[in-house]
């Protein structure tokens, strides 16, 4: 690396250090010595305490007489100060790499979506990393009372299609099947806590909790990070949470949780119009969303 290169990236007074050592001794000068660093200058020429100055740091200056004063110049020598430019430049090109989506990773394991505190509820894996599951059980114990002292709603949202929810649903829960839907009842006045020390919990699913409750997850989290773009990392919906298993295993287990207490299967016999029609009516509702963003992004370039 051409060293009349580095210097350029570095300040003025280490600059100096690096090309002009005393041309006497080969080493840097007392004046040149006092003006690389208020940290070193106080350490070198006034008591005082070393913790403010890094480990290795300290043990060369932790001398009790000049003769370790020489093995200090080490350090600041042209060698030893391309050799910390080179490694600064490492980790601001690594910091660089860091954006939301990596605190996010690095967070979302414990936290809830604003990083503000742990799950209220105990979570289970599931068939995707980047959701959280409960189990059937879970969800009995939250809704029957047991967290009131955390949670002061807790909001069922059940994403299968209409004939499926009058066949069958856990009491309670809200049959919303369509994005526009979910994004009306709970993004366009959000849901607040009447007090900061209680949540508001969202739960989704659908038949089996493989796609339709996922997808809706998913899309209340993106449309919720959208809507406090520039606020991160608040969110109207920190904690938003997946039935593992959907109806079909809640009903296996609690069948007297629901109501009616029946089970109607999409792919319902007498159900297959119903369900050709509110697939496509999600079709074209996907496609309109899908335009309305790609006009939002334009707006904003």
């Amino acid at each position: 690396m051409d060293l009349e290169n580095v210097t350029k990236d570095v300040s003025p007074v280490t600059s100096r250090l690096i090309r002009k050592p005393d041309k006497t001794s080969g080493f840097f000068s007392m004046s040149d010595m006092m003006m690389a660093s208020p940290c070193i200058n106080k350490k070198l020429f006034s008591p005082g305490p070393t913790h403010v100055l890094s480990p290795v740091t300290n043990l060369a200056l932790n001398m009790d007489n000049l003769a370790g004063l020489g093995s200090f110049l080490f350090f600041l020598s042209p060698l030893s100060l391309l050799i910390q430019v080179c490694s600064e430049r490492r980790v601001q090109r690594s910091k660089s790499f860091c954006n939301h989506t990596e605190i996010e990773k690095l967070l979302d394991k414990e936290l809830i979506g604003d990083f503000t505190k742990p799950f209220a509820l105990s979570t289970v894996e599931g068939k995707d990393q980047d959701l959280k599951y409960i189990t059937p059980e879970m969800m009995v114990s939250a809704l029957s009372g047991q967290l009131d002292h955390l949670v002061e709603r807790i909001v069922v949202i059940d994403c299968r299609y209409p004939y499926e929810f009058e066949g069958g649903h856990i009491k309670g829960a809200l049959n919303l099947h369509q994005e526009e839907q979910v994004e009306e009842y709970l993004l366009r006045t959000p849901i607040a806590p009447l007090s900061s020390d209680r949540r508001v919990l969202l739960i989704f699913h659908c038949e089996f909790s493989l796609e339709r409750g996922p997808g809706m997850c998913r899309f209340v989290r993106r449309r919720d990070r959208a809507m406090n773009e520039y606020e991160y990392p608040n969110l109207h919906y920190p904690e938003v949470y997946v039935l593992k298993g959907g109806y079909q295993e809640f009903f296996h287990h609690f069948r007297m949780q629901c109501e009616p207490q029946g089970y109607r299967p999409m792919h319902h016999q007498d159900f297959k119009e119903d369900l050709r029609k509110f697939r496509l009516k999600s079709s074209t509702w996907s496609g309109e969303r899908s335009k309305r963003d790609q006009y939002s992004r334009l707006k904003k370039l």
